[in-house]
């Protein structure tokens, strides 16, 4: 098969093996999207080596469980080993022993096939096209930071960033009746968050130390010193990107106004399904280009664009 493969931070388009995992299902990819994740192994965020890609929607073509055969699926990205410590005290993505699709020691989807194990696979209803599926990881990881903390419509939230996944925080914050403001830059992202009625704030218009609640979604140093400024003292600090390298933080100020900070990644599958069949968000207005898997080096050059949204792989 066909694949998009890494190494050296080097991408290039090979053939290789089908994957033969027998103990697991296996996938026929319908459509995968580029992340930032992907950007930044690429860069060499993270000594990665195989396929890249995490976000898929596929169609289980053989599994050890035949009835999951012919059935549309979203996969966890986490393939983890259910028995070490972690794993047994209900922290399964953080699992010691895991590997992680198109991430850590596992191929991912940027191919015509992968595989997961069956305790990874969610149905897709048949009302949710490939479409909006293709972006159920990472609205998942928006729905996160809702599972960490209880967000009141009394709270002044603030959000910095809103690229691929700050999009969709945003559409899910809304969803709470927040009160919601977000920091951004580009033209285009300005125009879908003020098409569902989120308002958009400027850096210089930010009143220091008065929110409730701040998302960091750059990944940047001047995102995360921005709402280390806008969050209030016993407030708390989500951050919600990778960042690469490292940063001076003067945590002395943090303990002093009693910062809550908080780490957010994976997030639960059913939730993000249940808000697309219901149509409560719309992810697709993030789709900013399609290309084959033939054409997948370029989709990663496009997607590397400054402003481009969500971009597709479509190996079928």
């Amino acid at each position: 098969m066909q694949a998009l493969w890494l190494e050296n931070n080097q991408i290039s388009l090979r053939d290789v093996a089908q994957p033969v995992r027998p103990d697991e299902a296996l996938i026929k990819v319908h459509m995968a999207g580029i992340c930032s994740t992907d950007l930044e192994l690429v860069k060499g965020y993270y000594p990665y080596s195989g396929i890249l890609g995490h976000e898929f929607v596929g169609e289980v073509v053989d599994a050890p469980d035949k009835t999951w055969i012919g059935r549309r699926v979203v996969g966890e990205i986490n393939a983890v080993c259910g028995g070490c410590e972690a794993c047994l005290n209900g922290r399964r993505s953080h699992c010691e022993n895991r590997t992680v699709l198109g991430i850590v020691n596992r191929d991912g989807v940027f191919a015509e096939y992968t595989t997961l194990p069956l305790e990874n696979l969610q149905g897709v209803p048949d009302s949710v096209p490939d479409e909006m599926a293709v972006f159920t990881e990472p609205l998942a990881a928006a729905l996160e930071i809702q599972q960490q903390i209880q967000i009141k419509p009394t709270d002044r939230v603030l959000l910095i960033g809103a690229g691929r996944l700050g999009q969709l925080i945003a559409q899910t914050l809304a969803l709470t009746g927040c009160d919601l403001h977000v920091v951004v830059r580009h033209t285009l992202q300005k125009d879908l968050l003020r098409a569902r009625g989120i308002r958009i704030i400027s850096a210089e218009e930010i009143l220091p130390h008065k929110w409730d609640i701040v998302v960091e979604a750059t990944g940047s140093t001047e995102g995360f010193n921005l709402a280390r400024k806008a969050i209030r003292p016993r407030g708390t600090l989500v951050l919600k990107s990778t960042y690469r390298g490292e940063m001076k933080i003067n945590f002395s100020s943090i303990v002093v106004d009693e910062i809550t900070v908080l780490g957010s990644r994976c997030g639960p599958f059913e939730p993000a399904l249940r808000l697309l069949a219901n149509r409560e968000v719309d992810p697709t207005v993030l789709i900013s280009a399609r290309y084959s898997l033939t054409e997948a080096v370029k989709a990663v050059d496009r997607a590397a664009q400054a402003g481009v949204l969500k971009v597709l792989i479509e190996p079928k």
